[in-house]
């Protein structure tokens, strides 16, 4: 294996466990042809367009609402005004309900009036009785079978990493929450992922075929049909080109952002740009909110993994520019630049945090950290599309370091306090929406849209045609204190808000010296070094895994350790590679990513010098 010291193990014949998860993986769609093939043909796939044969076997695809725009950024509507008379609005009108609880009552009394005769009523009574008591216990041993399994897989999974809700409540696909088919599905991503980064090199033998493999249920009665592996990957010795897909789900062009970054990027910068999304995350954790999105179908899923490492490494460049640099660098070239256009797009970047246009603040009753948007605080022109892309991947980022497992969802308050039609900019919420959508999948927990007025009402119809339905169903309406503290307790609502929280945001401009770190480029990169040991460790963990070698109990806890270990390890890093922020600043986010997301420094530099990074040098490095 190239660079990584495991191409023995890359050339194993597999044991009968994985004979079906690598054996299906290696015949999913977008890597039916060579990825050899694919570089080797990288000016003919950049030239235009291409699409991939979709799992033929997948039984369901997460479709969207309305397709978007043929141009991302389309013209904006000029006004949207009342289409009816006037008259005192609510965000019931905006939801629509179906049925308001009065009329679901009034219906039940209806149906509950009409009933038959004492006789017939008692008939049914013991006749209902008698299947439940026929039926309940066997689909109570089942259930507390699975659920039994559930619980016995997550107690072996370490507590930072194991997603309960704040009451408890075990989440599905998470990592130590996976059904045998969930893990079934995650390794058989893992797979394609590994082929995709280089981790798993092709083999080249033009004689080799794809190996014929039964079907799960076949697997399982047919236990002693081992057919031998000549090699952990043998593709087919056509190369056969993608056939054209016309799916309702690649609403933003993925299918063709997939093939553009097979053909345009390295193994190598693939493998590297995963790894540098992984941050301090657990890796499962990663590819499974890539699963969830689409709908565990690993095809798809892959293309948009692989879509959105593109869009991170060669379009936004988010590792590298915008969380490297962050607002220490925005500040320099705001008062140093010569060249207008970045002056103008550096001070965009910064004006938006000192407006407190939109910033992290507090928790939901779910515990999921909130994002406060003041909508009346954004003017059209104001600031560049670019200024405005950057700041909005820059929170969006910022807002990751801030989830602490169980919790891997954010919370998004939109204040339309004060709103008007001067306020609405269709452009970044489109940009919005697709960044979620699109390259941060299973990120959202919830929407509040607080004290929309009654001209939000055409507003909403255009923005809710964008939207998936899955996300436009996060999406809930308030109107006053009362409604907010169903989801947020009222001790933790703002007192601009009518709530109890005595705390304003005041914007804190970064400090001269605060990202010397970062200068120290010699103990970067010896830990930068390390740490891509800590990545081929899990890589070479994750194969045992897939191909079931040794104690898989023993593998997957080694797993587990691993990925703490490298969880540990990002955040030694952090001051080395990302610029500190404001929330850095302000103490609510401390050295070994701890948060504290109701500092009492209140927006002063206080927190920020008391918990000032502990200096490394290279020799401290071992």
């Amino acid at each position: 294996m190239k660079g990584l010291g495991i191409s023995v193990l890359a050339r194993q014949t597999l044991p009968s466990p994985a004979n079906h998860s690598i054996a299906r993986a290696s015949r999913i769609g977008p890597l039916n042809t060579s990825i050899n093939y694919f570089h080797c043909n990288s000016l003919k796939y950049a030239a235009g367009p291409r699409s991939f044969a979709t799992n033929a076997r997948s039984k369901q695809s997460f479709t969207s609402a309305v397709a978007g725009p043929k141009s991302f950024f389309s013209s904006r509507t000029s006004s949207y005004g009342p289409s009816t008379k006037p008259r005192p609005y609510t965000s019931e009108d905006i939801a629509q309900p179906s049925r308001t609880e009065s009329q679901l009552s009034r219906s039940h009394t209806i149906l509950t009036s009409s009933s038959s005769s004492w006789g017939i009523a008692f008939f049914c009574g013991a006749l209902t009785t008698a299947v439940i008591y026929l039926v309940y216990p066997a689909r109570d041993e089942n259930h507390q079978k699975r659920t039994s399994r559930i619980v016995d897989q997550a107690s072996s999974f370490p507590g930072p990493f194991l997603c309960n809700t704040m009451s408890g409540e075990t989440l599905p696909g998470r990592p130590g929450t996976l059904t045998a088919e969930e893990e079934e599905k995650l390794k058989e991503f893992w797979v394609a992922v590994a082929q995709v980064a280089g981790i798993i090199e092709q083999d080249d033998n033009e004689n080799g075929s794809a190996p014929d493999t039964p079907s799960r249920s076949d697997t399982a009665s047919s236990g002693k049909d081992k057919k031998k592996k000549k090699g952990l990957f043998r593709r087919k010795k056509e190369k056969e080109e993608p056939s054209s897909s016309n799916d309702s789900d690649d609403k933003y062009g993925q299918t063709k952002e997939f093939h553009d970054a097979i053909a345009s990027m390295s193994p190598e910068l693939l493998r590297t740009t995963f790894w540098s999304m992984v941050k301090h995350d657990h890796p499962d954790a990663l590819l499974l909110r890539f699963l969830r999105a689409r709908k565990w179908d690993v095809d798809k899923a892959l293309v948009m993994m692989v879509s959105t490492m593109r869009w991170r490494a060669m379009e936004m460049h988010v590792d590298d520019d915008i969380m490297k640099n962050g607002e220490g660098q925005a500040l320099i070239e705001e008062t140093t630049a010569t060249d207008p256009t970045r002056k103008n797009h550096a001070h965009g970047f910064l004006e938006q945090m000192r407006l407190g246009k939109s910033f992290l603040h507090g928790l939901d009753k779910h515990g999921r950290p909130m994002c406060i948007v003041r909508a009346r605080l954004h003017k059209q022109g104001e600031q560049s599309e670019e200024s405005l892309e950057r700041y909005t991947v820059f929170l969006i980022e910022t807002a990751r370091m801030i989830l602490n497992p169980p919790v891997d969802t954010a919370c998004i308050f939109f204040d339309l306090t004060g709103f008007s039609l001067a306020n609405m900019d269709y452009n970044p919420v489109k940009f919005m929406i697709k960044c979620f959508e699109a390259n941060y999948p299973e990120s959202l927990g919830v929407v509040i849209v607080h004290k929309a007025p009654w001209v939000f009402q055409g507003i909403w119809k255009i923005i809710k045609g964008w939207l998936d339905p899955v996300v436009a169903a996060k999406v809930t309406f308030t109107n006053n204190v009362k409604d907010l503290e169903v989801y947020i307790d009222k001790s933790r609502i703002l007192k601009e808000l009518d709530g109890d929280e005595d705390w304003t945001y005041k914007y804190v401009e970064p400090i001269p010296g605060e990202n010397d770190l970062m200068k120290d480029t010699e103990t970067r990169d010896k830990m930068l070094a390390e740490r891509a040991l800590i990545f081929k460790e899990f890589e070479k963990a994750t194969l045992d895994w897939i191909q079931g070698n040794g104690d898989q109990t023993a593998v997957k806890a080694k797993r587990n350790e691993i990925a703490m270990k490298m969880k540990n390890d990002y955040w030694k890093i952090d001051p080395y590679v990302r610029a500190r922020s404001f929330y850095d600043r302000t103490g609510m986010l401390g050295p070994g990513g701890v948060t504290t997301f109701y500092p009492t420094a209140n927006g002063t530099a206080k927190a920020a010098a008391a918990e000032k990074p502990v200096e490394t040098t290279a020799d401290d490095v071992d």
